[in-house]
């Protein structure tokens, strides 16, 4: 466990050391983004571990996975993100631990949430997933054939989507969320995909002041993602390792 702490902290060091070098050449405080945590595929001890050395967000893309692990560290004072595509009869699941979902992408979907959120008592915060290749607002089309498990909505469907969150009971608007897109006109340029979410942003502040959150960057391109605005960064693999593959 010892060596599991040092590893885990001296990997953190390293992820600060980028995210305020980051925050420094573009000019921003470094209070203004926050470290998520992505903890899917390790276990709860990490989780603990990362929480002793003062990680408040983690982040699960798998509800089969999330949920015990959440349940186990319930005792912690943890902010969970949902990241992963979520199917609608995972939503009462989810709707349970997780204080934010960054994965809305169909209308659907929001309504599902907000039934679950209501029948649980409690409120969770969304993000838009928006598919930065999609070519229309058609919800999941993300992606094309190489990635289409992404999940997200198109630029053009993010507005009505997001007025769907903003009139849903038991949900909050939070703003918007993307990964960098493996296909279509900014693939291989991280850069301009969170410069294009920025300003997808922007004109959803215009109607909705309080959806500020952007999530955007992971381990390998968080610099892009904090040049170009981001509020959160994702980050799993500079943290906890390289994850064993999935069957």
């Amino acid at each position: 466990m010892t060596d599991r702490r040092t590893e885990l902290a001296e990997n953190l060091a390293r992820v600060e050391d980028r995210i305020s070098a980051a925050c420094a050449k573009a000019g921003r405080n470094r209070d203004d983004v926050t470290l998520i945590v992505v903890t899917k595929t390790y276990p709860a001890s990490d989780v603990r571990i990362l929480s002793e050395l003062g990680i408040r967000h983690v982040a699960e893309n798998r509800d089969q996975d999330a949920a015990p692990k959440a349940a186990a560290c319930s005792d912690l004072p943890l902010t969970w993100h949902f990241v992963g595509q979520l199917q609608t009869n995972k939503v009462r699941s989810v709707a349970s631990y997780a204080d934010i979902v960054q994965s809305v992408d169909r209308v659907k979907l929001v309504t599902a949430l907000s039934k679950e959120a209501v029948r649980a008592g409690r409120e969770l915060d969304c993000l838009i997933q928006v598919a930065l290749d999609a070519e229309s607002g058609d919800a999941g089309r993300a992606g094309g054939s190489q990635r289409g498990d992404r999940g997200g909505v198109g630029p053009d469907g993010v507005a009505a989507l997001a007025d769907a969150v903003a009139a849903a009971e038991g949900l909050r608007l939070g703003g918007l969320m993307t990964v960098a897109p493996l296909a279509g006109q900014y693939a291989g340029r991280p850069r301009a995909a969170f410069d294009r979410l920025a300003e997808i942003a922007s004109g959803l502040r215009a109607g909705h002041p309080a959806a500020k959150m952007v999530s955007a960057g992971m381990s390998s391109d968080l610099e892009d993602a904090v040049a170009a605005g981001a509020t959160h960064v994702r980050v799993g693999t500079a943290v906890l390792g390289v994850r064993p593959r999935l069957g």
